[in-house]
This record gives structure tokens, C-alpha cells and sequence, in this order.
């Protein structure tokens, strides 16, 4: 094997690696043959990223890249001569990079530094892809899938990996020579994290800020024809001891997805069908206003970030869950297509148009939904991004003229080169049958980060006719229970943050972050609404264990009565309520088998107080097994006139992957709060790349009696046929 510039330690950052085409055929088998990676370029000489980003690791670590006509291919010698096993969550898809042993590769194929990809395996083999959003700097989407293979092998100090990443995988433009690349480990036995090119320790290690330029011999060829043809088929059986009606279930369906470019994504869906996805994480709600749980359908996961990045996380003018569902309730969707993707480096679209059919059960009407957005990057990293969102409602198969929103929206992000500074600053308008004065909303924010401060500010404002019948926007509305109606108001809000951390000479305490928080909301003529102000400090150790504790100070007004508990207690009467509270929160060490996190809170609560706490026990038998177990349990007392409500929500979860290709998940939550015990059990079989055999059972029962309510089973088979 040949090493470039064996003789010579690269510095710290500004690397560069030279990609040739392979004169030979790889196989991919994770042995790192010597005539298959003869001539290729060594990436070595590793440095920190945690816990110090300025030396280079004490972990080995050396990569090889090559590409033929169909595939770029990665190989790795992970070295491994420190004490111990190895620390591995799972074998299944998309394990956590961060609490694992794992080695990942980071590609930027348009070295536009905003939007990338990422591959992982750990020592057992098992993946991880994602798409890398925003510059890598808000997390990444692990939940997209695609078409890859991969082999490792473990031997006495090293394990070697190979991956075969086909060019149609990963998005690209051709005719480009220069893609950025980085490379990064996570040792857990030692709790170092290490990467090739240098990042600072307060991003991300996937930051594409951080990428060194990837110098092909030639640019990359083109993938070719790109398309692909999924189609599933299901039956079931659900029985409703409630309504005392069983009813089995049949269906079929299905994805197209067909790439125009290397870059740019035709997506077709007929007769979707998502009953294979993970239920939700119950969560007691003592406030008034909705709750938000991520979208989890695998049809509106790529390219996500390009429709859900607009607006605030509070204020999203669009949020695909909107879409099929209402109240809980899956509405039948009867196909959409989405086209989304890069057409050159400054350049992103994306459209989308979903027809849901008319549901007499749930009491709702077709619907057509339409989403369309552009970005245009603009400077070293920011952009401009518009979007256009449509909902039209139907009547008996008719356009309904009178049942229709539309929002328009103009946003710009804002990412500095250098990673420190980042922004947003949008304005959204809606456009509804009626009250279309102060039917818009407009927010900023501005965000510094260095290795010891932190410092944002945002503003936000929301007028009180502004509507997104496909957003999410839950501050806006107050439900008056005495009159049955829901109301809207108009708000402003202002959040300031500071934070400052500092890393003593310690061999225990790496290092503590001091926070000041204070979120205002006021109405219309600025009187203040609610107020939450919290000084707490964070502790980080070196063996990945942390602590925080805080104060907090709040202040609530009512608008209307309310009962908090939704327990059938006296509401609370409308006025306002000052109150304060404190937290400590401990996460002991995650690399341990036993490992858990306790949060315990209390402190006065509007006319009395709320004592409460969380716990989670985990154990990992690695590789293939995790138990957990959560916890959490709320006491509050308002006073002999507004009752007492004690709620629970307990929840063990069995996670069991005896082999890479087979997943069996259980999934049990009993809540006081909505009388509701529900179990969740999933087998996934993955018989073939992409392609899946699913096995759902469910129950329902009410906590009182433990009657049970409903219970069903879908058996689903997916195949994925690649042309």
C-alpha cells in the first residue's frame, strides 16, 4: 500500500485529498486487500474534536476513498489497542453516532458547505445514513434511508470497514472535480472523538463548515438512469370493543422515485400506507396549548429541512403532519408527488402536492395540499428562501371556493463561513376567506457562538388573523371552555440568551456552562402575558456524565378559566399567577450497560405547587439488546377549591436486534393523564437492500379498569426494486 506524504504529519486543518479511479475491482468484504487499494491516497494523522479540538487524537484512525463507474468506496482501518469492549448501542439501523463506536465518512458534493451526507458504521456492522441540513449545525436527518452496502471485520487491536456508496445515492451535480470531505471517529472506550480536518469543539464533528476539498482525477460520472419502484401490500384486522365492530383491513400501494438530475428528486406516492412508523412518546402536558411530535413518514423525509426550515420552531407555516391526519386520526391519502433538489450549487426547489380523500368517519373532507419552495445561497453560507403553501378543500368531489388558506413566505438564514454567526428573519402572510388584516407574521434572530460564549436574541410576532391550516403554530390560539370556542390573539415575544462556559484544570470536570434564559410573550398593547426567566448551570464530565440544576421564575396570565390536570377539576379562574420553580437533572455515564438520567422539579404552580420527576433506567446487552424503562410522575395540589391530581406516565421499552437485518421493538405507555394504556409491538425484517417485512401488533385500554378499548395487527411486505 502507498501512503501519501508518509514522511510528513499533515497539520491540524486545510487538508486535502486526491480521489483516484480504481483500476481494479473492489469487493466489498471489509478486508482492505493490498492490490485493490494499491496507489490510493492515506488520510491519517487524526485530531481531536472532544474533548480538546487543538491536538491530534490518541486514537488511530486511517481512510482510503476510490470510486469506479458505478460507486464511490471508503475503506477504513479503525485501530484499536485500548482496554475494554467495545461500546455499541445497537445493531440497528441508524444508531446514535454519538453514545457508539463508530467511524463516519461526511461528503459535501457541492461544496456549498450547507448540505451534505453522512455514513456510519460501527464495529458490528451496522448503518447509520443521513442527510446533513443547515450546515450540519441543527442535527441531521437519520430518519432518510437509501440504497448502500457496507462489511466489517473485527480483529485482535483493529476493525476495517468498507463501504460501497453508489453515486446514485448521493445527490450530486456532475461535471464538479472539487466535493467536500471529512472523516470522524468516535472511541467510546476512551471518550475521544476525532476527525481528519479539524472542527471546532463547539459545532458539530458533521459541520460542513469544517470539510477539506475532495480533488477527483476526473469529475465524478454521471449515476445514469436513477429510479426506483416500491410497492407494498398489507392486511390486518382491528376490533373496537367500544364500538363493538371488527373490521379487517387490505391494501396496497406505493412509491416511484425517479432522479431528473444527480441532484434533483421526483417523488410519486399512491395509496400511502404508514402504519409501520414508531408511535409517538406520550408527554404530560401542564400547559394549555398543543404539544409537537416530529414527523416520522418516510415520504416526507428527504429534503425535509427545505420545506420545514421556514418559520421558527414555534411558528412553522408548514408541518407535513397536518397532512393525513386530524386529530390523531390517519385520514386516507390518495397519492402526492414531490419534486425537491439541488439545480446547480446556488440553486434549491422543491413542490409538493398531496390529495387526501374524504372521510365520513372522522368527519373530514378531501383536501388538496400544495407546497412550493425555492433557496437561493447567497455570501459564504446563507440563502434566501421563498414558500408558497395551498390548502383547497372539497365538497362532494367539487372545488369549495369558500374552504381554502394559503400562506406566502420570505425567509433568509444566515450562516457565517466561520460557523459563529447564524440568523433567520422571515415574514409570512396568510390568506384565508375572511380576517385577512393583521394576517401576518414576522420574526429575527441573531445567534454568536465561540468556545466559551453563547449569546441569541429572537423576536417573534404573530398577528391574530394569521392562519396555516398546514402549520404549526400553537401560541397563538386559547381555548375558552365556558363558551366552546377557540380564540385567536394576536402576540409578541422576546427571548433573549447568554451563556458562558468555562473548562477548569480538572481530571473529572470538563466543563461548566453558566445560562441566563428569559422568554416574554405580550399581547397586542404590550402587557405582558407570560414570563419565564431560569439561571441554571450545566456540569459536563470526561467520563460523559452531566449535571444541571436552575431556578426559574414565572408568570402566567389566564385569559380565560382553565382546568391544567384535564382531570375534571374546578378550573382555575382567568387572571394572572406569578410562581417559581427548581430543577437538577443528572445523566449518568451513557458508555456504562446500566446507565440512567433523573429529573426531579418543584416549586409553587399557580395558586399552589407541582412536585414532580422523571427517571430513566436503561441496560444494554450489547450488541443486541436494549431495556429501558421511564418515568415520570407529577403531583399537583391547587388548593382544597381546585383539586389535587397526581399523573403518571410509566413506559418500558424493549429494543432486541439479533442480527443486523431483524428488529423487534415493544413499546408500552400507561398514562393517567388520558386514561390510556397503550402497547406498541414492531418486528421488521429487512430480507433485501430497502426492503422490508413488517409485523405491528397494538392495544389500547383505559387505566381505570384496564378495559380494553381496541386492539388490531398489519402485517406489511415493501419491496424496493432499483432500475
Amino acid at each position: 500500500m502507498i501512503v501519501f506524504n508518509a514522511n510528513a504529519q499533515q497539520p491540524l486543518d486545510s487538508k486535502l485529498y486526491f480521489i483516484k479511479k480504481s483500476s481494479q475491482s473492489i469487493q466489498v468484504d471489509g478486508e482492505i486487500g493490498e492490490i485493490e487499494w494499491k496507489g490510493v491516497q492515506v488520510a491519517k494523522d487524526f485530531v481531536q474534536f472532544f474533548p480538546a479540538d487543538s491536538v491530534f487524537s490518541n486514537t488511530k484512525t486511517e481512510v482510503m476513498l476510490t470510486y469506479d463507474d458505478h460507486a464511490l468506496y471508503v475503506a477504513a482501518i479503525c485501530y484499536d489497542n485500548f482496554k475494554g469492549k467495545n461500546v455499541v448501542q445497537s445493531l440497528k439501523r441508524d444508531f446514535d453516532f454519538s453514545t457508539s463506536d463508530a467511524f463516519t465518512v461526511i461528503f459535501d458534493p457541492l461544496d456549498d458547505k450547507v448540505n451534505g451526507f453522512q455514513f456510519s458504521l460501527n464495529p458490528y456492522g451496522a448503518q447509520q445514513e443521513a442527510m446533513i441540513q443547515n450546515g450540519g449545525n441543527f442535527g441531521n436527518e437519520t430518519r432518510w434511508d437509501n440504497k448502500w452496502f457496507s462489511s466489517v471485520k473485527r480483529s485482535e487491536g483493529k476493525w476495517t470497514l468498507e463501504m460501497k456508496i453508489p453515486f446514485k445515492t448521493i445527490r450530486y451535480k456532475p461535471g464538479l472535480d472539487v466535493w467536500g470531505v471529512n472523516f470522524a471517529r468516535n472511541n467510546q472506550k476512551i471518550n475521544e472523538v476525532s476527525c481528519w480536518n479539524r472542527v471546532p469543539l463547539n459545532f458539530s464533528v458533521s459541520s460542513l463548515g469544517y470539510t477539506a476539498p475532495l480533488k477527483w482525477d476526473n469529475p465524478p460520472p454521471k449515476p445514469g438512469l436513477n429510479a426506483s419502484i416500491i410497492p407494498y401490500a398489507l392486511g390486518g384486522y382491528t376490533a373496537d370493543y367500544q364500538k363493538q365492530k371488527d373490521s379487517p383491513r387490505w391494501g396496497a400501494g406505493g412509491d416511484v422515485k425517479f432522479s431528473l438530475t444527480p441532484s434533483l428528486n421526483l417523488d410519486l406516492t399512491i395509496n400511502p400506507d404508514f402504519s409501520q412508523v414508531n408511535v409517538d412518546q406520550q408527554i404530560t402536558n401542564l400547559t394549555r396549548f398543543n404539544l409537537f411530535f416530529p414527523e416520522q413518514r418516510q415520504f416526507f423525509i428527504e429534503n425535509s429541512d427545505l420545506f420545514a426550515r421556514f418559520g421558527f420552531t414555534k411558528i412553522r407555516p408548514f408541518f407535513s403532519r397536518r397532512i393525513g391526519l386530524k386529530d390523531g386520526q390517519a385520514i386516507p391519502i390518495i397519492g402526492g408527488l414531490r419534486l425537491s433538489g439541488k439545480i446547480n450549487r446556488n440553486w434549491r426547489i422543491g413542490i409538493m402536492n398531496i390529495q387526501t380523500a374524504k372521510s365520513t368517519l372522522y368527519n373530514a373532507e378531501a383536501q388538496n395540499y400544495t407546497v412550493a419552495a425555492i433557496q437561493r445561497q447567497v455570501f459564504a453560507r446563507s440563502n434566501i428562501g421563498i414558500i408558497i403553501i395551498n390548502r383547497q378543500g372539497f365538497t362532494d368531489r367539487k372545488l369549495n371556493f369558500t374552504d381554502f388558506n394559503r400562506v406566502i413566505g420570505l425567509d433568509y438564514d444566515l450562516l457565517s463561513k466561520d460557523n459563529k454567526w447564524t440568523g433567520k428573519f422571515f415574514v409570512h402572510h396568510s390568506f384565508s376567506p375572511q380576517k385577512n388584516n393583521n394576517a401576518y407574521t414576522h420574526a429575527s434572530y441573531l445567534g454568536y457562538s465561540t468556545r466559551k460564549w453563547n449569546i441569541m436574541w429572537n423576536h417573534e410576532y404573530v398577528g391574530k388573523n394569521y392562519r396555516t391550516d398546514l402549520g404549526f403554530v400553537p401560541r397563538q390560539s386559547f381555548y375558552n371552555s365556558q363558551t366552546n370556542q377557540t380564540v385567536n390573539l394576536t402576540y409578541w415575544r422576546l427571548e433573549p440568551v447568554l451563556s458562558y462556559t468555562i473548562y477548569p484544570k480538572s481530571k473529572k470536570l470538563y466543563s461548566a456552562d453558566f445560562n441566563l434564559y428569559n422568554s416574554t410573550y405580550f399581547d397586542s398593547s404590550f402587557s405582558t402575558n407570560d414570563v419565564i426567566s431560569t439561571a441554571s448551570i450545566d456540569l459536563n464530565f470526561f467520563n460523559s456524565a452531566s449535571m444541571s440544576a436552575g431556578y426559574n421564575e414565572q408568570f402566567t396570565r389566564l385569559l380565560f378559566p382553565i382546568d391544567l390536570t384535564l382531570q375534571g377539576k374546578n378550573p382555575l379562574p382567568a387572571g394572572g399567577y406569578a410562581y417559581r420553580s427548581g430543577f437538577i437533572k443528572f445523566n449518568s455515564n451513557r458508555r456504562k450497560v446500566f446507565n440512567y438520567t433523573i429529573n426531579l422539579y418543584g416549586g409553587s404552580f399557580y395558586t399552589g405547587t407541582l412536585l414532580g420527576g422523571s427517571a430513566t433506567l436503561g441496560f444494554r446487552a450489547q450488541p443486541w439488546g436494549n431495556f429501558s424503562l421511564r418515568l415520570t410522575h407529577d403531583e399537583v395540589d391547587l388548593g382544597p377549591t381546585y383539586g389535587r391530581s397526581s399523573l403518571t406516565i410509566l413506559g418500558p421499552t424493549i429494543e432486541i436486534t439479533p442480527l443486523k437485518n431483524l428488529f423487534f421493538t415493544t413499546f408500552i405507555q400507561y398514562n393517567t393523564q388520558i386514561n390510556n394504556l397503550n402497547i406498541n409491538s414492531r418486528v421488521q425484517w429487512r430480507y433485501a437492500p430497502m426492503s422490508d417485512l413488517f409485523i405491528v401488533y397494538t392495544e389500547n385500554y383505559g387505566t381505570e379498569k384496564l378495559n380494553v378499548n381496541n386492539r388490531g395487527i398489519v402485517i406489511k411486505l415493501v419491496y424496493w426494486l432499483g432500475i
